[in-house]
C-alpha cells in the first residue's frame, strides 16, 4: 500500500479529511454520490473535525459504520456517540448508524448489509496494538466469516460488537488506513508487510493508502 509519514497526529489527521474529501469530490463527480464507511476509535475524531475546512456536498455522501459495540444509545463506549460529537454539523443527518440496540443483533446486522452499497466508495481504518481494525479481532470466529457484509463479534473489551467482515472490505473501491500513536509500531510493520498473523494484515491492500504519524512508525 502507498504511504504517508506525517510528523505528528494532527498532521495525520489533518491529511486523513483531504484524502476522505478528495476521495468525496471525485466519486460525486464520476458517479454523482460518494459512500463513507467510517471506525471507531480515537484517533479519527480529530479527522473528522477537520472535514469542516472541506467544501463538500454532504446532500451527496452517505456515511456508515466500520463497527460499533452493543451499547445503548448515547453511551460513552459507542462510536456513534463520539463520531456525532466530531462531525460537521451537516453531516451528522448523514449517518447510517449500526442497529445495535435491536434484540435480534444477527438480524440486525443482516439488514444493516443490505443497506450497503455493492461496493462503498471509501472505508476508513485503524489499528489496535494487538493488530485488530475494525472490530475484526485476535481469535474471534467473525474472521472467517465470509457469506456476509456484517457479522456480529463475541466479546471484546467487555462488548460485543457489530462490524464489517473481510468481503466488505475487499470490495471497496479504496481504504485510508489511519494509524497514530507510539503503542503501533510492531502491529504496523505487520500491516505493511501483508502478515496474516494479524486480523489487520488481512484486508486487501491493492487500493490502499495508509496515513500515519511517525510515533506510529517508531521513529
Amino acid at each position: 500500500m502507498r504511504a504517508e509519514v506525517l510528523a505528528d497526529a494532527e498532521a495525520a489527521a489533518r491529511r486523513g479529511a483531504e484524502v476522505i474529501a478528495a476521495a468525496a469530490s471525485e466519486s460525486v463527480d464520476a458517479r454523482g454520490g460518494f459512500s463513507l464507511a467510517v471506525s471507531g476509535g480515537h484517533a479519527p475524531w480529530r479527522m473528522f473535525e477537520l472535514l469542516e475546512a472541506h467544501d463538500l456536498d454532504w446532500e451527496r455522501i452517505e456515511m456508515f459504520q466500520v463497527d460499533e459495540r452493543v451499547a445503548p444509545d448515547g453511551d460513552d463506549d459507542r462510536n456513534l456517540t463520539h463520531l456525532l460529537a466530531s462531525l460537521p454539523g451537516p453531516a451528522r443527518e448523514r449517518v447510517r448508524a449500526m442497529p445495535v440496540t435491536d434484540a435480534d443483533l444477527d438480524a440486525a446486522a443482516t439488514r444493516y448489509g443490505e443497506s450497503l452499497p455493492a461496493r462503498i466508495d471509501l472505508v476508513h481504518l485503524g489499528l489496535g496494538p494487538d493488530g485488530h481494525t475494525a472490530s475484526l479481532v485476535p481469535g474471534d470466529p467473525v474472521l472467517e466469516v465470509d457469506d456476509r457484509p456484517v457479522a456480529v463479534t463475541g466479546v471484546y473489551q467487555d462488548r460485543r460488537r457489530m462490524t464489517l467482515t473481510y468481503p466488505a472490505l475487499a470490495a471497496a473501491r479504496e481504504i485510508v488506513w489511519l494509524v497514530t500513536g507510539a503503542d503501533k509500531p510492531d502491529a504496523l510493520a505487520k500491516l505493511r508487510a501483508g502478515d496474516p498473523s494479524i486480523p489487520a494484515g488481512r484486508v486487501p491492500d491493492e487500493n490502499a493508502v495508509l496515513v500515519c504519524d511517525r510515533a506510529a512508525t517508531g521513529d
